[in-house]
């Protein structure tokens, strides 16, 4: 585990720039306090769990009182994370080992986000058992899938996946690819060659007539402006068009 005494002659080299290239979480406490003695081996597990992920800094207050007057410290411990030279995240008093955890969690990656990162179909199917139903995972998968012509198994990665625009949009798209009586060809066609307006606009003009399709109409158009963005001049005028169509 990477523990290490930094005082003020050393702040700038252990701490701010050895942040670029890993985050750094530094302890600020003193021998009299209590409190700071109940933090530490909490900070220390929290740490060794991330060993070569994260380095913990620790700071005497008493015998450094220059960088405890730069970073504004008025109680300890006080704990401050630093990415790139800057402080990322921040908490003040001796807190359990689950709020240290999720304090550690968001600084260093995750085994799902390197697995995600990595991206192959093991890997992204490791991620899921981990994090089961994680979005961007779960997407990730079904798109290997579909290119594979497993839209059954596509489906059903995606169709339960919570809060999710890509992975309802995905999870309509194939749905739509198969439905009755509905010609949503030539949009999916357009939109697999890249021109994502062109598609929406196709699949908006199938609205009027379609039926049961009508919700994943919306759901796939509404994942396609997703990416596309707010800004988006096109996608501005297709939220008003999709709007005035459904209600």
């Amino acid at each position: 585990m990477t523990v290490i005494d930094v005082a003020e002659a050393d702040f700038e080299r252990e701490v701010l720039q050895r942040s670029h290239t890993m985050p750094v979480v530094v302890d600020f406490w003193a021998a009299w306090c209590a409190p700071c003695r109940a933090l530490t081996p909490v900070l220390e597990k929290a740490a060794a769990a991330r060993e070569g992920q994260v380095v913990l800094a620790k700071v005497d207050t008493d015998a450094n009182p220059g960088i405890s007057a730069t970073f504004g410290i008025q109680g300890i411990p006080a704990v401050k994370a630093f990415r790139d030279g800057v402080v990322v995240e921040e908490f003040v008093g001796a807190q359990g080992p689950a709020i240290v955890e999720r304090f550690f969690d968001g600084l260093v990656p995750s085994e799902a986000d390197l697995l995600v990162d990595q991206g192959d179909e093991a890997a992204l199917r490791r991620a899921l058992e981990l994090q089961p139903r994680r979005p961007d995972a779960a997407v990730a998968l079904a798109r290997l899938l579909l290119d594979r012509g497993e839209d059954d198994a596509a489906l059903a990665v995606v169709e339960d996946v919570p809060g999710s625009f890509q992975a309802d949009g995905l999870a309509a798209r194939i749905r739509l690819s198969r439905a009755a009586g509905l010609d949503a060809r030539p949009a999916l066609d357009a939109l697999d060659a890249g021109d994502r307006e062109r598609g929406v606009d196709l699949l908006l003009d199938l609205i009027p007539d379609a039926g049961e399709h009508t919700d994943d109409l919306r759901r796939l158009i509404v994942a396609v402006l997703d990416e596309l963005g707010v800004e988006h001049p096109a996608a501005r005028e297709a939220r008003r068009r999709l709007a005035a169509a459904l209600y």
